[in-house]
């Protein structure tokens, strides 16, 4: 079973930047990030291939976050710039073993999350 934590949330300004890290136990396949805010389902952010060649993301973050991946370290990041207090949440990573998939049920694992925070 792969194991994922999450690390890097906190609180920012708005305009500001972060950088979200989550370090899998083993080499993964395609990776992606969610993320969830009070009362709200949990949303589709970004993913990323297992080679790290093909990345999407959704509308409401394209050209703001950039999703990455280090092999070698069995890591993905994702670099979130000029950061709303729209983006506040908590951002969970998942793990999946066939293609790049943009739902949730397409994930198999996932970590604990982490909170960001944007104030105005």
């Amino acid at each position: 079973q792969v194991q994922l934590v999450e690390s890097g949330g906190g609180l920012v300004q708005a305009g500001g930047s972060l950088k979200l890290s989550c370090a899998a136990s083993e080499r993964t396949g395609a990776m992606g990030w969610f993320r969830q805010a009070p009362g709200k389902d949990r949303e589709f952010i970004a993913a990323i291939t297992s080679t790290g060649i093909t990345t999407t993301y959704a509308d409401s973050v394209k050209g703001r976050f950039t999703i990455s991946r280090d092999n070698a370290k069995n890591t993905v990041y994702l670099q979130m710039s000029s950061l709303k207090p729209e983006d506040t949440a908590v951002y969970y990573c998942g793990s999946a073993f066939y293609g790049l998939p943009t739902k949730i049920t397409g994930y198999q694992y996932w970590g604990q999350g982490t909170q960001v925070t944007v104030s105005s």
